[in-house]
């Protein structure tokens, strides 16, 4: 795992930690994973959040062994932008990626690895935010911007931080089977392969950076009162613009239509309620505004590729793992 000045601790510690508990669930005097974290110089790294990581190597040390590698990891954070005009990072990983079977980014990492050709021709993902920039900067990339993780080849890429996680545990499902990576997925209290995609997660951002305060005040009120009657002229109404106004400033706000973004906010809210509350399908749809469980069940399978049932079915799934190995290792 390559870590540098300000990368995110999860980016670096949440796959690792996936990978490490995988020691849990194979025979015996199995170490599945041997990790080690390496940088610039043996030592402390500085992350984002200010906390420190170890690295257990320079990467002098690492560039002049001849050792074979399984797995090349290059985690992301705010630290990218300089790690990727950082001459010491790229040339290590220039020289250390063809000799590993594998090479993964985490979140933002992919620019990193964008930057020292390793994506040139191949499909790719990162953090939403960076799908963009990773777009213009490197056109010969083909960016999926709705994807958790994207394996094209010997290359995997991951979208942003808890997504690493994602690709840790079909990583584990490579190299040790789908049962012991459903093992490590329940200890972990995680799904064993996330429903939807990350654009499910950008929408709910855009209402904690909307700067028209009419917008912001329609935003809020969609959040608070998903079941009520949601339509342009009543939200028109509500902050005092006209229908035609309000629809374009809403637009130009968030990047979507209004009618998109309340279903949004509705599968948000409905979802919140199927992993809470015991109460019906039916009943949750009518509470969020969708009517009938049929239009809900369509609209979860629009935005998370899942069916209403099957969400609750899956979460838990999971909370009923988490009561059975509550009490298992540490």
């Amino acid at each position: 795992m390559v870590a540098y000045p300000g990368v995110h601790n999860l980016d670096v510690i949440g796959p690792l930690e996936i990978l490490a508990t995988t020691k849990y669930f194979v025979d015996a005097g199995q170490e599945p994973y041997d990790i080690k974290i390496v940088a610039a110089e043996a030592g402390a790294v500085e992350a984002s959040s200010g906390l420190t990581i170890t690295a257990h190597h320079g990467f002098a040390d690492v560039a002049d062994d001849d050792s074979h590698f399984d797995t090349l990891i290059v985690a992301g954070g705010h630290g990218t932008s300089s790690a990727m005009k950082d001459a010491d990072v790229l040339k290590f990983i220039s020289q250390v990626a063809p000799r590993a079977d594998r090479v993964a980014s985490i979140c933002t990492g992919a620019m990193i690895l964008a930057e020292a050709g390793l994506l040139n021709g191949k499909r790719a993902s990162t953090h939403w935010f960076w799908c963009g920039l990773l777009e213009k900067d490197y056109p010969q990339v083909n960016v999926d911007r709705d994807a958790i993780f994207v394996r094209d080849g010997n290359v995997w890429t991951s979208a942003g931080v808890t997504s690493g996680m994602d690709l840790a545990l079909a990583l584990i499902e490579m190299d040790w089977g789908h049962e012991i990576a459903l093992q490590v997925a329940r200890f972990s209290v995680m799904y064993m392969m996330r429903p939807g995609g990350q654009s499910q997660f950008s929408a709910q951002l855009i209402a904690q950076r909307a700067e028209d305060p009419a917008i912001s005040k329609a935003l809020d009120y969609i959040k608070a009162t998903p079941g009520d009657p949601l339509t342009v002229t009543a939200l028109a109404a509500r902050v005092h613009l006209s229908e035609r106004t309000f629809a374009r400033r809403f637009r130009y706000e968030t990047g979507l239509t209004p009618a998109a973004y309340v279903e949004t906010a509705r599968v948000q809210a409905a979802r919140v309620a199927l992993e809470t509350s015991s109460d019906g399908i039916e009943e949750i749809a009518r509470n969020t505004g969708f009517q009938n469980a049929e239009r809900m069940r369509r609209a979860f399978q629009r935005h998370l590729g899942v069916s209403a049932s099957d969400y609750r079915a899956r979460f838990g799934e999971i909370r009923q793992a988490d009561a059975l190995t509550r009490d298992g290792p540490d």
